[in-house]
């Protein structure tokens, strides 16, 4: 192999990511918003919602090796923290109209700092990171991970379904909170808003996949790699995997939390269903197709799960589920590392025989 083929290689492949990510910038931006009608493009913008919840669990479960089954708990925590600022704009100081129908006489001081708009959209992130800061701190300094971790995860979603079900008065109950009609200002219902709303949605993945691939180029990224392969090894070492792994789990959280925001006015609702351990599962499940050791595979699996759920369920709405699961079956079995690991496998076999 000469030189010049050498440096071709290497300059090939610094500039590949920047160009896919270019080139998927300009279908998401331009090419989607002038092409696909509005209920389609709110489809995707829900489904960009999802791949920011995925980009989250791919760097916990990929990068970190921490399988999270309750990532729904933050996205909730998030939608909700949106939802009760949307319903006391809407209600305009009177009552949210659940409450109401609930007998509710007087809003319950919990949901009275949720009408300022600058403490909503903080609470959005506060929130999920403050609980997964306190779940981390507690369970990883105790060295529970692998299955222990994710059963524990899971529960935490069962739990909160349940919490919010409960309150009927003050989370709307089994319905959750819908029937939204004001977002800052603008029509949720409108054709232009919804577009800005899936344009908003998409620079915000953008931008948070751009952070994420940062962070685990990083010096702090490489030590998250190690935590994941050999955890032992570096607490030898001298670092603090619990630290690591806490600060990342918070850092997946907080991603969940802007996703369920940004989910609340593009779908228009908010409620346990969405939150629970099967939706928690599903998530999981789409990052496992696109390959959760590469984000952008997440991502990808995120969307090619959203979309294959509304295609089999249009087309074929009687056996629509046995189809998406064997999808993922027949994802796992030809492709164990993804859709992200096969393409990359194709791609090393290209260069081998070039």
């Amino acid at each position: 192999m000469t030189a010049l083929t050498v440096s071709r290689r290497v300059l090939t492949g610094r500039w590949q990511g920047p160009a896919a990510f270019t080139a998927v910038a300009v279908l998401a931006l331009v090419v989607a918003p002038l092409l696909l009608e509005p209920f389609r493009l709110g489809l995707l913008a829900k489904y960009l919602c999802y791949a920011i919840v995925a980009l989250g669990i791919g760097l916990a479960w990929g990068q970190g090796g921490m399988l999270t089954l309750g990532q729904g708990v933050f996205f909730g925590l998030g939608g909700y923290a949106m939802g009760m600022y949307l319903k006391l704009n809407d209600a305009g100081g009177d009552l949210p109209d659940f409450m109401v129908w609930s007998g509710v006489e007087k809003l319950p001081a919990l949901w009275k700092p949720f009408g300022n708009p600058v403490f909503a959209l903080a609470m959005v992130v506060v929130l999920p990171v403050a609980v997964a800061l306190l779940l981390g701190a507690l369970v990883f300094r105790q060295r529970v991970r692998g299955a222990y971790f994710a059963i524990l995860t899971q529960a935490l979603a069962a739990a909160l379904v349940i919490l919010l079900v409960g309150q009927q008065g003050l989370t709307g109950g089994t319905n959750g909170l819908t029937n939204f009609f004001d977002f800052f200002g603008r029509d949720v219902a409108a054709d232009e808003t919804q577009r800005g709303l899936y344009l908003l949605v998409a620079a915000v993945l953008g931008a948070l996949y751009l952070g994420a691939r940062q962070l685990v180029r990083s010096r702090f990224g490489r030590l998250l790699l190690a935590v994941r392969d050999g955890e032992d090894r570096v607490r030898f070492l001298g670092y603090d995997p619990a630290t690591v792994k806490t600060l990342t789990f918070a850092v997946s959280a907080g991603t969940a939390g802007i996703a369920g925001a940004l989910f609340v006015p593009v779908v228009g609702i908010i409620s346990p269903a969405l939150l629970g351990v099967v939706p928690s599962l599903e998530l999981v499940v789409a990052v496992a197709v696109g390959g959760r050791f590469a984000l952008a595979g997440a991502v990808l699996g995120a969307v090619v799960m959203g979309y294959a759920r509304t295609y089999f369920s249009e087309e074929l709405p009687d056996v629509w589920l046995y189809l998406q699961g064997a999808l993922f079956v027949l994802v796992m079995t030809l492709a164990p590392k993804g859709i992200a690991g096969l393409a990359a496998a194709l791609v090393r076999r290209r260069e081998a025989r070039a």
